[in-house]
């Protein structure tokens, strides 16, 4: 996307001063996680398990499971996809899906503020004109349907 400077005009709307540095914080936040360049969505859980061997010590009590499994997990068209993975996998990948769960959070105060920006807009406070009342005539024809 070069060349596009300005994706909105904030000069336009009146935003509080602690809203503004709010939302510069979260940019620079964001532009940290961009450099970083992975983002991952999903999760990692870890998993222990029994085997099917009943002389097994993960069947004793109190059991000793088997593990650590580590398994991420994501939705995809609404159907959950899960992959089992290393341990050195899970060290790798826990940064970037870390930098996802963070990415959402920064994202959600982004909106509270823009929110919180909208709200607090004093034009709210007008009284709407109505077009229909104050001018005698026809918007298609000009026409004065005054009585």
């Amino acid at each position: 996307m070069t060349g596009i400077t300005d994706l909105c005009h904030p000069e336009s709307v009146r935003v509080a001063a602690a809203h503004q540095a709010e939302a510069e914080k979260i940019a620079a936040e964001l532009a940290a996680i961009a450099r970083s360049g992975m983002v991952l969505p999903g999760s990692v859980t870890e998993r222990r398990t029994r085997c099917g061997r009943s002389n097994c010590a993960c069947h004793a009590d109190p059991p000793r499971l088997h593990g650590p499994y580590w398994q991420w997990t994501r939705k995809v068209a609404a159907k959950t996809i899960c992959r089992w993975l290393s341990a050195d996998q899970h060290r790798d990948y826990a940064p970037w899906i870390d930098n996802d769960r963070r990415l959402r959070e920064l994202l959600t105060r982004l909106e509270a503020l823009g929110t919180a920006a909208l709200e607090a807009d004093p034009r709210w406070n007008r009284q709407p004109r109505h077009p229909a009342r104050d001018a005698p005539h026809s918007p298609r024809t000009g026409e004065d349907h005054s009585i």
